[in-house]
């Protein structure tokens, strides 16, 4: 008599079956669940949660073939809220330790931000947000960059822990030293061998 495992065994196909597609609509907040560890497989959203005043805290910023969810947060409250028109798979517990790559990824961009969020001065802090911004939702345009996604003013003020006023001004000063252009509510940054960091910190002393 052959004896059985109790410990799943999943073909190709039925783990194909068990990651369900669900879509969500921009602004749209994806439910949470403590079992479950979602995959975005199309669109961009971010993690946040609030201070006691209300004020908004921003945790990342996540595209196609990141993870999210509450597993992988102690932060409370905690939300997931679509930037975009976002597609996303289950990732069920019993499946987590075949992308360990996807844990590892989800760690390092979140040291990443974090990184970024505390440089100094605030315009270094801006620019370097920008590139990352590009580096993650970006695509090539000619010889610049355009950063893929809507953000606003505030939300980037809520990300690097700064006033939406500083985040405009900065821009505008951006936009007049030609380091970005803006064209349609896209943010299109220029090569960094024209324009250097030391420049933008120069330039700037917010």
């Amino acid at each position: 008599m052959t004896s059985t495992s109790l410990t799943p065994t999943l073909s190709t196909a039925s783990v194909s079956e068990q990651l369900s597609l669900k879509i969500f609509a921009r602004k749209e907040i994806i439910p949470l669940r403590n079992e479950v560890i979602w995959r975005i497989e199309r669109g961009a959203v971010r993690t946040l949660t609030w201070a006691e005043d209300g004020t908004f805290i921003t945790l990342g910023y996540w595209g196609p073939g990141d993870l999210i969810g509450s597993p992988l947060s102690k932060v409370k409250p905690y939300q997931i809220e679509c930037l975009t028109s976002v597609e996303v798979s289950i990732v069920p517990a019993y499946l987590w330790h075949q992308d360990i790559a996807g844990l590892f990824a989800h760690i390092q961009q979140s040291e990443e931000l974090l990184s970024i969020v505390h440089l100094k001065p605030i315009s270094l802090r801006l620019w370097k947000f920008l590139v990352w911004l590009s580096d993650k939702f970006g695509r090539n345009v000619e010889q610049d960059r355009v950063i893929d996604i809507n953000i606003t003013h505030q939300e980037i003020a809520e990300v690097l822990n700064t006033t939406r006023v500083t985040i405009t001004r900065l821009l505008q000063q951006f936009e007049e030293e030609g380091v970005l252009l803006r064209y349609k509510r896209r943010i299109i940054l220029r090569l960094p061998n024209k324009f250097t960091t030391q420049t933008i910190v120069k330039n700037n002393v917010y």
